[in-house]
């Protein structure tokens, strides 16, 4: 350990190959300002759920399973005895009722692995010494924050690579030695290779890694800066959505990696006396690794029984309202009096059910928050665009605004000067200069908002009305009439929307209103990448209501809309429960006013427990809370998500999911025609959406520490939108803050895998998850149950690693 090992040739192209799959482990984290829910073990989901959480565990100490004390607090009410056999029959496990039972009272979990550095840590004095793990994730995470920040970067060169800025960053910095007490440390940041290709190499000789451990030891390291992993991984997604690459979780890597190897060199040349313990410590682990994994295996499988019989109980209720008789049919609408699409977001759910139950000729429909635009939104006097769908996907539009050169000159100047006062009241250094400068006047805007409420839009939301007219772009080009009319002959068809149009189409995408939240955009459309649909809606409102589209869709697609049709746009405020028309109404729709007026009410009565509002106040309450500057907890978001359910809304019109399902309309007699295109289309973008979401609120909530924020009332903002630090430090935090999910009292989202229903043939869906790897990947491996409605309505039925079974 003293001296430094020999390179060999083999080991060193093993462990750059080591690192780049221990670096594709991690999962992407999106800034604040486009802020979507991300399932933080997507990058594992080619392994069963139950090997991911069993591994992450291990090497990062995480929770991979919600805690005993939950599933005992479920037991006998919620979790029946019934579902605990129902689970056990299903599984392979050797355990039985009892022994299920005993779990539930059991205590300790086997080891974990542990980096070099906490085996320094484990001989360490940490009641009168800062730990070097602590340390470490301090320096670490505070360089990224300046290297990354768009307020006050890091100065460094352009060509600069992550780690060679890192070295010049820790070598200057004589705080460290200092700091930990540790003489002699720094001699051995100088001594530190100068690429993160060498450091990798002589690191794992030195530290006598074998090829069987490097990639669990590097996906350990990465954990470890889990936060920070997680942004560079976004920036890996988008240079890859751009068609290009990224190595910079390489370069994390060698700067976690280098720490350890600093640790090595320091132990062994300043505390000699304990080299030999500690190197033995270390190296034992390598030979264990394999054992502890199954040992975790084992021990995770009663949790594992018990989260399969929360989720049958779940599923036993939803299937018994799904194959309930549908109510005695009325007589036939001809034309319905208002049509209104929403996002299939599960806040929706409750508003369509309290709008629909105002006329029983007032027809709702569930489809994608982006409403199929593709786009990426070019404001008027910004030099950025912003995408308006969701992260998975590229954009292939560019949407501009048609004004004139004065019009986006003032724009400009606007924009600029709200982007200079914001970076000037969030920059440290300058706080207190501009409470003293603008203290006064601050605090008048501050009040006015909280008593009377102000618009709390984007300022890119606030430049247009509805007399702006958008450009829509395929790349340079604009798209024509007849471009326009097959673009929207597509989002049509998806819809389930392409005859029998009422006079009033409402088109509403959603937002939210919250007062100093950085988590802001997460309570808005996911599909919109963090954004309100805003824009969207009133984009596609604008094409549809276009004569020249109009007439290409009825020449070239036979959809004929009618001449008194008129598509409206409109945004749902999920935290206040109004519906706002951002295009006029037509002449004498007073009715339809009172429609929107009266479901918000409804909506809001219906939500108000949840948020400890009285019920004869919830309309005063609600709209209080959405404007008070400290309410931690505006809404509860997609908070108790639990099912999406493809269907036609006949199939649940008459059903009260509790806001806790997905609803997307889809006609299978429809789509058949065209090679069921559509459900190809949901299969693979809107059912991993919500697996994500639904992931994320999961993983939130078991594990709270790693894959969410912590307390909201602590955060501070980082580099101008990367995310937040709990407090002033440690990693990079990502995931909900725990006021998201729960009340200060019980946890407000029940962590329960995605259960998804879908009314199609049985050769239909089978033949798209056979030709997406990722569908199967996610149904095979336990991430999400996939459920067929037969057409009868009188059976579920599951599809599971190929092979049908009767379900309920």
């Amino acid at each position: 350990m003293t001296a430094q090992a020999q390179r060999t040739d083999s080991q060193a192209p093993f462990a750059q190959g080591a690192a780049l799959a221990a670096g594709c482990r991690i999962a992407p984290t999106w800034p604040l300002d486009q802020l979507i829910a991300v399932n933080p073990w997507w990058e594992m989901r080619d392994q069963p759920i139950t090997d991911v959480a069993a591994r992450l565990t291990l090497l990062g100490h995480a929770k991979g399973h919600m805690p005993r004390q939950w599933f005992k607090a479920q037991f006998p009410d919620r979790i029946s005895p019934e579902h605990l056999d129902r689970a056990l029959k299903e599984s392979a496990t050797p355990l039985d009722r009892e022994a299920a039972l005993a779990w539930l009272g059991a205590k300790g979990q086997p080891r974990c692995w542990n980096n070099f550095s906490d085996a320094v840590d484990a001989g360490r004095d940490l009641s009168r010494n800062v730990s070097w793990h602590d340390e470490i994730i301090h320096q670490i995470s505070q360089f990224c924050a300046s290297f990354y920040s768009i307020a006050t970067p890091l100065p460094h060169e352009p060509d600069h690579c992550l780690y060679e800025a890192w070295l010049e960053n820790v070598r200057n910095d004589r705080g460290i030695e200092i700091m930990m007490g540790e003489k002699g440390l720094h001699e051995h940041f100088d001594a530190l290779p100068e690429t993160a290709e060498t450091l990798l190499d002589e690191a794992i000789t030195e530290l006598l890694v074998p090829q069987e451990v490097m990639e669990d030891y590097f996906h350990a390291l990465l954990l470890d800066i889990n936060g920070w992993a997680s942004w560079v991984a976004y920036q890996r997604w988008q240079s890859k959505l751009a068609g290009g690459s990224d190595d910079a979780m390489h370069q994390l890597l060698a700067i976690r990696l280098a720490w350890e190897l600093v640790l090595w060199r320091h132990q062994s040349s300043r505390h000699q006396g304990n080299v030999a313990t500690l190197s033995e410590a270390w190296t034992k682990q390598f030979s264990e690794l394999p054992d502890l994994l199954q040992q975790h295996r084992r021990h995770q499988e009663p949790a594992w029984l018990w989260q399969r019989a929360a989720e049958i109980a779940f599923q036993e209720a939803t299937h018994a309202k799904l194959l309930a008789p549908l109510p005695t049919s009325k007589e036939a609408i001809q034309r319905p009096i208002l049509q209104a699409a929403f996002c299939i977001d599960v806040r929706s759910e409750a508003y369509r059910r309290a709008l629909e139950s105002q006329n029983p000729a007032i027809q709702t429909l569930g489809f994608a928050g982006f409403f199929g635009l593709p786009m990426e939104y070019a404001p008027s006097g910004a030099s950025y665009k912003r995408p308006q769908l969701p992260g998975l996907l590229a954009p292939a539009l560019t949407v501009s605004e048609s004004e004139g050169p004065n019009a986006v000159s003032r724009q400009s100047a606007r924009l600029n000067r709200q982007a200079r006062w914001s970076a000037i009241a969030k920059a440290a250094p300058a706080a207190f200069g501009y409470v003293e400068s603008v203290g006064l006047g601050y605090a008048f805007k501050l009040l006015r908002e909280s008593l009377f409420g102000a618009d709390n839009a984007h300022p890119v939301n606030t430049v247009h009305d509805s007399a702006v007219r958008y450009v829509v772009s395929n790349k340079e080009t604009a798209l024509d009439a007849a471009a326009q009319a097959a673009l929207v002959a597509g989002i049509l068809g998806a819809m389930t929307l392409t005859k029998n149009f009422a006079s009033t189409v409402i088109l509403a995408g959603h937002g939210s209103s919250t007062r100093n939240n950085p988590h802001a955009a997460g309570l808005d459309c996911g599909a919109c990448g963090g954004q309100t649909g805003e824009i969207n809606v009133r984009v596609l409102t604008q094409l549809l209501n276009d004569g020249d589209v109009r007439s290409a869709l009825a020449g070239n697609h036979d959809i004929d809309i009618p001449q008194d049709t008129t598509f409206v746009a409109a945004l749902h405020d999920t935290t206040t429960d109004e519906l706002h028309c951002l295009t006029p109404l037509s002449a004498g729709s007073k009715a339809i006013d009172d429609w929107i007026t009266a479901a918000g009410k409804a909506a809001r009565r219906e939500r108000a427990e949840s948020l400890g509002v009285a019920e004869k106040n919830s309309d005063k309450g609600i709209m209080e809370r959405s404007r008070d500057w400290s309410q931690i907890r505006p809404e509860w978001g997609l908070a108790g998500n639990a099912c999406f359910i493809v269907a036609p809304r006949s199939r649940t019109v008459h059903l009260d999911f509790g806001g806790r399902s997905f609803l997307h309309d889809y006609d299978e007699a429809a789509d058949s025609a065209g090679g069921y295109g559509v459900l190809e289309l949901i299969m693979t973008a809107p059912m991993l959406v919500t697996h994500w979401i639904n992931m994320q609120y999961n993983t939130s909530v078991m594990d709270n520490d790693l894959y969410g924020s912590g307390n909201k009332v602590l955060h501070n903002v980082v580099g101008g939108n990367l995310g937040v630090f709990e407090g002033n430090g440690g990693d990079l935090r990502i995931g909900l803050p725990l006021q998201s999910l729960h009340n200060g009292q019980q946890w407000m989202h029940d962590s329960l895998r995605l259960s998804v229903y879908i009314a199609a043939s049985q050769k239909a869906i089978a033949d798209i998850v056979d030709r997406h790897e990722v569908v199967r990947q996610l149904i095979d491996n336990d991430w999400i149950y996939l459920y067929r409605l037969e057409e009868t309505g009188k059976e579920i039925q599951r599809l599971y690693k190929g092979e049908w079974s009767i379900a309920a």
